[in-house]
């Protein structure tokens, strides 16, 4: 062989070489990025025209599921209940992506996840289709849909958990969407759904549940509470309680918008009527470390709900002795979740226990073998039990004898707080109202709001427009 045709034979060695490196690499290393690539259709296309597992609701009714179809992508993602489900499955869409669990659990969903890498083997040598796994929730069907029809045609959401496990129940929000409309096979149509579902100023597509903050009132009031009794107050603690309170360092005057019984009443009576210079008192005695640490041991300033992709609840640092006096009622800059309430209302009822809150139960293999299980643990000890079992008491009598009183329900003891919070002077108020039941032995604590309060803003907007929707959604959850 002549010399110029070894360095002919040589360059080409080199340049396969170097292609089957590349290869390798691309196949190691950057098969993941290249699969998640939104530019790569042929992966898209597969993976739509795979047979998707279910997402079930307790009792194995479906909230997802796939069915076979007809067009160049065999199965058709199809959601059974329309709007009922879809602040948790979210949607599944071929130009969109995708939301909620059919985000978080894809590729368990799709069955591409490593973990079913020997059901992928098994299915090419059977040459049978690949199926997906099965995520089944905590979601209780009966408790969604009262949550749902008790809420309405109103702006908001409703959350409702376990205390004992954290495990979530039911989440609402409104208004909502039907994902069918986005997740069909005619392209075009599907993607002006998305259009209009995402230009509409209601914002259908939002999870107020979990993913929204608002400012929470007095609601926040058991926060405050809750570090009084950890600072050694009793509810017959006696706190200063004016018609109105001048704001420290200030010329402006926070006002009540019940009557307190006087200059001067109890911690338990100042919750029964939500008396907010008492609160306000309360929150300049206890101090902001002490309280905002509190609000953190019930989960404010952390992310919960991952699967979701819930936000952080904020309690604001650094602030003067005003701005403390508004934050000890959820003014200011306090800003919570449903869910977040919902998980103070639960660490409560619970004996100062906040669990952390998970809405996948378990993931099953095509085969029904458990892929992973979801064991309850405990975020904190946000409170000591005997002054968990005091707050609990107060928030009955919330309910027994005051703001709270429709949320009562014949033969069960409820435990509530009101809420009607203000965010512009120009907005109609929050209206919220979060509760527990039954005071012994609580099997579930629930958290509602209603944004955009259409009553007087000296009512109690949570007594009279949450409070019946969260009963509605406790009674279900009890029967």
């Amino acid at each position: 062989m002549n010399k110029p045709i070894r360095r002919v034979a040589l360059v080409a060695m080199i340049m396969f070489a170097l292609l089957l490196g590349n290869v390798t690499y691309s196949v190691l290393f950057r098969q993941a990025s290249l699969d998640a690539n939104a530019q790569n259709r042929r992966t898209r296309d597969a993976e739509f025209a795979q047979d998707r597992g279910a997402i079930l609701a307790a009792g194995k009714v479906p909230m997802a599921e796939t069915e076979p179809s007809d067009d160049r992508f065999r199965f058709q993602r199809v959601y059974p209940n329309d709007q009922l489900y879809a602040a948790v499955t979210g949607f599944y869409s071929y130009d969109h992506g995708r939301t909620g669990l059919e985000n978080s659990y894809n590729t368990e969903l799709a069955g591409t996840d490593d973990s079913l890498f020997v059901n992928r083997l098994v299915d090419l040598v059977t040459n049978r289709s690949p199926q997906g796994a099965t995520v089944q929730t905590t979601i209780v069907p009966r408790v969604q849909q009262a949550a749902t029809d008790a809420l309405g045609s109103q702006k908001g959401a409703v959350v409702a958990l376990d205390p004992r496990t954290g495990a979530v129940l039911a989440m609402v929000t409104s208004p909502s969407y039907d994902p069918n409309q986005v997740a069909g096979h005619d392209i075009d149509e599907a993607n002006t759904a998305w259009t209009r579902l995402a230009k509409t100023p209601e914002r259908p597509l939002s999870n107020r549940a979990a993913r929204e903050i608002y400012p929470p009132g007095s609601v926040f009031k058991l926060v405050t509470a809750a570090a009084a009794l950890e600072d050694g107050m009793s509810p017959d603690t006696k706190v200063a309680s004016p018609d109105r309170l001048k704001l420290p360092n200030t010329v402006t005057y926070l006002p009540n918008s019940t009557d307190c019984g006087g200059s001067e009443t109890t911690l338990s009576n100042a919750l029964r009527v939500s008396c907010n210079t008492a609160f306000a008192n309360v929150g300049l005695e206890v101090g902001q470390d002490k309280l905002r640490e509190q609000a953190q041991k019930f989960g404010f300033n952390a992310r919960h709900l991952a699967d979701l992709n819930g936000v952080a609840s904020q309690f604001p640092d650094d602030m003067d002795r005003a701005q403390l006096a508004l934050s000890s009622i959820g003014q200011f800059d306090v800003a919570a979740s449903p869910l977040q309430m919902a998980m103070v209302t639960a660490a409560i009822a619970n004996d100062g226990a906040l669990m952390d809150p998970y809405v996948v139960a378990r993931v099953q293999r095509p085969d029904l073998k458990p892929l992973s299980t979801t064991k309850p643990a405990k975020l904190s000890q946000a409170m000591s039990a005997a002054n968990a079992k005091e707050l609990q008491e107060m928030m009955r009598i919330v309910v027994a004898e005051g703001t709270g009183s429709n949320a009562a329900i014949s033969g069960v003891e409820v435990g509530g707080k009101t809420g009607t919070a203000q965010s512009d002077p120009s907005r109609k108020p929050f209206a919220w109202f979060t509760s527990f039941a039954p005071v012994e032995n609580p099997e579930v604590a629930v958290a509602v709001i209603v944004e955009d309060a259409d009553i007087p803003r000296q009512d109690i907007a949570g007594g009279r427009l949450a409070a019946p929707i969260a009963r509605a959604t406790m009674q279900a959850a009890l029967s």
